[in-house]
């Protein structure tokens, strides 16, 4: 028979868990600092001292030439600290998505934007379980089909591909790149 000890143990141990996944789950987005940012099996706080010391280096690239334009920003941030102005201008830009319970699944999304409308998505996933794959990979598959030829000011996707928590770190993604690509 157990005792009220191990019942005590069973009960502070489910209170914490829960309290752990009720700060959690809620999607974000980051812009990113490199082609391969993202969930690499590296711990956040890395990959943001990654992104400290690659900012020292440069100042980053606004021009409107077509290039990839890649930002670092705040690892716990979910928009860009630039402002959507609804006027984007046209290039290519790379934005982490994260999310999940407790946010262990991420996708990258690379976003190419032209006369204010989006030309072309691909999509990376970096998923934590081989249901997080299926989602992420049928997602990538469709988001192309749902987006393309969109104007970039406004757009949302409801749930694609039945990847409801993927079109929400896509959605916050759309924020970050509309913030990023505006021209202030």
């Amino acid at each position: 028979m157990p005792s009220k000890q191990d019942a005590v143990k069973v009960v502070a141990l489910t209170a914490a868990g829960l309290a752990l996944l009720s700060a959690c789950g809620e999607p974000k987005a980051t812009p990113m600092n490199d082609e391969y940012a993202g969930n690499s099996g590296e711990s956040e706080q890395s990959q943001e001292q990654q992104s400290q010391k690659s900012q020292q280096g440069s100042s980053g690239s606004d021009s409107s030439d077509g290039t990839v334009k890649n930002h670092a920003d705040d690892s716990d941030s979910t928009t860009s600290e630039k402002k959507d102005t609804g006027n984007y201008a046209d290039g290519t830009y790379k934005i982490n998505g994260q999310y999940g319970p407790i946010g262990e699944d991420t996708i990258d999304v690379k976003l190419t934007v032209k006369q204010g409308g989006v030309e072309k998505v691909d999509i990376v996933g970096h998923p934590f379980t081989s249901i997080s794959k299926k989602h992420q990979t049928e997602f990538a598959n469709a988001i192309n089909g749902v987006v393309d030829g969109k104007p970039l000011k406004g757009l949302k996707v409801d749930k694609v591909a039945g990847a409801s928590w993927t079109s929400e770190a896509f959605n916050k993604a759309l924020e970050v790149a509309r913030q990023e690509a505006s021209i202030q």
